[in-house]
C-alpha cells in the first residue's frame, strides 16, 4: 500500500483546507486510515482516524468540531475536511494506514504512512 498526500497549502486563519489521501498498489477497503501532524517543537498528534468501512471516527480534542474525516472507497481515497483554521494547525500532514478494520487511535499501529503535505495558517 503506498499512501499519496495531496491539498495542503498556505490559508489563512479562520479559512479551510481538504486534504486528500490516495491510495495505490492496494485497495484501501481493508485498511483503517489516519491523519497525523508533525510541526517542529510539538510532539506528533494523531489528528483523526477512520475505520475501514468509515462507519467510526475519531478526533484529537484538539480539532475536534472543526476537522471531518471521511473515506470514498471506490475513489481509494481518504479525505480531511479542515474549517476555522488556527495557526497552531500549521505542520505537516501525513496520511497513515494500518490493516485491519478497527483502530485504537493509537499512531503506533500504523505501519504505512505517506510523503506528507504541509499545511500552513497564517494569523
Amino acid at each position: 500500500l503506498q499512501l499519496r498526500e495531496s491539498g495542503g497549502g498556505l490559508v489563512q486563519s479562520g479559512g479551510s483546507l481538504r486534504l486528500s489521501c490516495t491510495a495505490s498498489g492496494a485497495t484501501l477497503d481493508p485498511y483503517a486510515i489516519g491523519w497525523v501532524r508533525l510541526a517542529p517543537g510539538r510532539a506528533r498528534e494523531g489528528v483523526s482516524f477512520i475505520y475501514s468501512d468509515g462507519s467510526t471516527t475519531h478526533y484529537a480534542d484538539s480539532v475536534k468540531g472543526r476537522f471531518t474525516i471521511s473515506r470514498d472507497n471506490a475513489k481509494n481515497t481518504v479525505y480531511l475536511q479542515m474549517s476555522s483554521l488556527k495557526p497552531e494547525d500549521t505542520a505537516k500532514y501525513y496520511c497513515v494506514g494500518k490493516e485491519g478494520s478497527d483502530t485504537d487511535y493509537e499512531i503506533y499501529e500504523y505501519e504505512y504512512w505517506g510523503q506528507g503535505t504541509q499545511v500552513t495558517v497564517s494569523s
